[in-house]
């Protein structure tokens, strides 16, 4: 495995020198028209996503590690992101639905041992032999009192936070927005879901094998907004990951801000806008395959540091070259006024400002009593979203 060569106690970059180079523009002001057209939809729907999470915390009774549960609610589920209503809870009724019908139904796959196990569905089958590890296709998924309560909750948090944006952004900028997303979606051929993947191994963004029917491409007036900025972003994905060696979430968030001089590891949620957990996923994922290597800071240190072996530093140019390789692709495909006013409608939202932080960090403001107002507020938002398993939420939270 190819090593990168640094002299033990030569300095990396100190923080001031993090927040000048190696930032987004929420935090220095780099005008958006140089973001590539994956990070501009990443960073709208990770927003997005985040306003929509504090709001249903806020509603609905839930229980989480740090936080514990909600006053008189002992049946309250564990508290997980959109994503898990987008992949599983929407398709889930009373009556019940099969496994093998939710996966035809939602596209994609979804955390069925973590809903069943955080209190949202029950899963029902005949079978009681212990070979099974898997429920069978035919197994019946039911929701929870708590998952009818949650659903219930779900439902109608599109139409407030759309209406928060038209707002805040103006009309005018949400209806562009929308219409951009839409043009752009009845192009595509895939039968995309209304989300995006859960990452696994590699943290591919691998998408449906069927295609679109007719129908299903001229009916787009109701998807919510999550759901168009999902299937165009899981479209530009795919494209890019089947040129691409290293998973467009690896490349855009971390190789991204890397070098061969290193980085501290306990920086990099800073800097890229993704939990430790994600992080650490990353880590592994591209030290094992000889993209990075991780080494103390100096001779006997404790801080970690994370850098780029010839291997990582040809993956990152790869990244930069094919992100607007693709773009430039996608203009000459679906045309280029489509791809310039999708680009100028996702920059309105996130900000153009050299001076000022991004517009989009106006709606992260979590309630007092939300999980994410423990925490380290965002500085960056993700250039890809990190959906895992853990509960779906967008920063791999």
């Amino acid at each position: 495995m190819p090593q990168s060569k640094r002299v033990r106690n030569e300095p990396i970059h100190d923080q001031q020198q993090i927040q000048q180079d190696q930032l987004g523009p929420e935090q220095q002001g780099e005008d958006a028209s140089h973001l590539p057209l994956s990070a501009l939809l990443s960073q709208v729907l990770v927003a997005y996503t985040i306003e929509f999470d504090n709001e249903f915390e806020h509603r609905m009774p839930h229980r989480t590690s740090k936080h514990g549960r909600t006053a008189n609610s002992p049946d309250a589920p564990w508290l997980v992101s959109l994503a898990m209503w987008s992949n599983c809870m929407q398709f889930v009724s009373e009556e019940g639905v099969t496994i093998g019908e939710l996966q035809r139904l939602a596209r994609t796959g979804t955390n069925l041992a973590g809903m069943q196990r955080w209190g949202y569905i029950i899963i029902e089958t005949d079978k009681t032999d212990s070979q099974f590890k898997q429920p069978p296709l035919d197994a019946v998924v039911r929701p929870t009192s708590a998952g009818r309560k949650a659903q219930d909750v779900w439902r109608p948090l599109f139409g407030v936070i759309e209406k928060r944006w038209q707002e805040r952004f103006g009309n005018d900028s949400i209806d562009q927005l929308r219409e951009s997303l839409e043009a752009l979606t009845r192009q595509f051929d895939l039968n995309l879901p209304d989300c995006l993947p859960i990452l696994g191994y590699g943290l591919y963004s691998s998408g449906p094998d069927q295609e679109r029917q007719a129908s299903a491409a001229n009916d787009m007036s109701r998807l919510p907004l999550s759901v168009l900025l999902s299937r165009v972003l899981l479209a530009f994905a795919i494209e890019f990951e089947r040129e691409s060696d290293v998973s467009l979430a690896l490349s855009a968030n971390i190789l991204r801000v890397l070098d061969r001089q290193g980085v501290r590891v306990r920086d990099l949620p800073y800097l890229t806008g993704v939990s430790k957990e994600a992080i650490a996923m990353s880590m592994s994922y591209l030290e094992k395959h000889g993209y990075v290597v991780v080494e103390p800071e100096s001779l006997g240190s404790r801080v970690k540091v994370l850098m780029l072996t010839p291997n990582g530093e040809h993956a990152q140019d790869m990244y930069r070259q094919l992100i607007w390789a693709v773009e430039k692709r996608w203009q000459e495909q679906f045309g280029t006024d489509k791809i310039r006013t999708l680009r100028e409608s996702l920059e309105r939202l996130v900000g153009t400002s050299s001076t000022q932080p991004s517009p989009l960090f106006k709606g992260l403001e979590p309630y007092p009593d939300g999980w994410r107002a423990a925490v380290r507020k965002p500085s960056a938002l993700p250039h890809y979203p990190m959906v895992l398993h853990r509960g779906g939420f967008p920063d791999g939270s």
